[in-house]
């Protein structure tokens, strides 16, 4: 089984994915010739040509407008804007058409597309290019939102966002694509949309993270079991939206403590909601308060203050400590 990098493992299931079915079309700046700012579709236009891995003008409204009216016709467009901050250019195509055309037509017509995106800090990038803003799209009805952690289950995941009847949105953390690698089989593999994982089980403490997050989660999970014997069970989301609250809940119905952790700002983001669900539904089994670990209600500093904002082993860990000594 090979070991790849996120990056390898993205460009392998979009391969596979249109090998298998003509009607994957690849589209975005850059995505052709240069193969993707990341080097994400590097080899595509090699092998399917320039009518399915399209370069297209930098204008993120008419890429996403344009993979709208693909799907509507039968296509099933992977569309790249080539940081999460230029999305915001796109979003009343996606708000008003994409989240809305399964509804709007009573289940007549879906819009099959994906839209990826790199986000997130950690790589020194510029103003506009290291934003986490996951929220807006996970708060929007008729739209899922993704964010794998690894190289695994980004290409399962990206595989299943292909599939999948409805819009997805696709983050992949820049800090990630070329951190590590893991074994992928070669073999096709998918994860559901709308399920999280354990990755790590315990009985003291959940710690609950997505995406880039999980590095920093899961070296604070180490360090509480080597330096304090506490064993944190720990959650990857992977999806989102739907949030799928079954596994942390459980979880903490077992461990009676919870952090969550995003790099997104605080106020209003992931946690918030999931923190409101375990409020919900294990509020009697909670022996402490629940710990946010996020980003900072700022504009994500430029590289020189980046490590400052960024959530990391330290802050979980002494978040941990706090629930564990309340």
């Amino acid at each position: 089984m090979a070991k790849l990098t996120m990056v390898q493992a993205l460009n392998l299931a979009l391969q596979q994915e249109m090998r298998n079915d003509d009607n994957v079309i690849v589209l975005g700046e850059d995505v052709g010739l240069d193969g993707g700012v990341f080097r994400v579709t590097e080899g595509l236009i090699q092998e399917f040509g320039e009518e399915r891995v399209v370069d297209t003008p930098l204008a993120e409204s008419g890429i996403v407008g344009m993979s709208i009216g693909m799907s509507l016709y039968g296509l099933k467009p992977v569309c790249e804007i080539q940081f999460s901050g230029f999305t915001y250019q796109n979003f009343h195509q996606i708000e008003n058409h994409a989240a809305r055309f399964r509804w709007r037509t009573q289940g007549r017509y879906t819009v099959p597309m994906v839209l990826r995106s790199p986000y997130g800090g950690g790589v020194r990038a510029l103003e506009h290019h290291s934003e986490s803003r996951e929220a807006y799209w996970a708060h929007m009805p008729g739209i899922k939102m993704v964010i794998p952690s690894g190289p695994r289950n980004a290409r399962a995941l990206l595989v299943s966002a292909i599939r999948d009847p409805d819009p997805v949105i696709f983050f992949e953390s820049k800090a990630l694509y070329r951190a590590f690698r893991e074994e992928v089989p070669e073999k096709e593999e998918t994860l559901p949309l709308g399920k999280s994982q354990v990755v790590r089980e315990g009985k003291d403490l959940t710690l609950i993270a997505y995406g880039a997050m999980m590095r920093p989660t899961l070296e604070a999970a180490t360090e509480l079991q080597e330096k304090l014997g506490v064993e944190a069970e720990v959650i990857d989301l992977l999806t989102v939206s739907p949030l799928d609250d079954t596994l942390f809940v459980k979880s903490v119905l077992k461990t009676g403590r919870a952090v969550v952790i995003h790099e997104a700002p605080r106020s209003f983001g992931a946690g918030a909601e999931i923190v409101s669900r375990l409020m919900e539904k294990s509020f009697y089994y909670l022996e402490a308060p629940i710990e946010r670990v996020t980003g900072y209600d700022v504009v994500i500093p430029l590289y020189s203050r980046e490590k400052e904002y960024l959530p990391n082993a330290h802050r979980i860990t002494r978040a941990a400590k706090k629930v564990l000594a309340a």
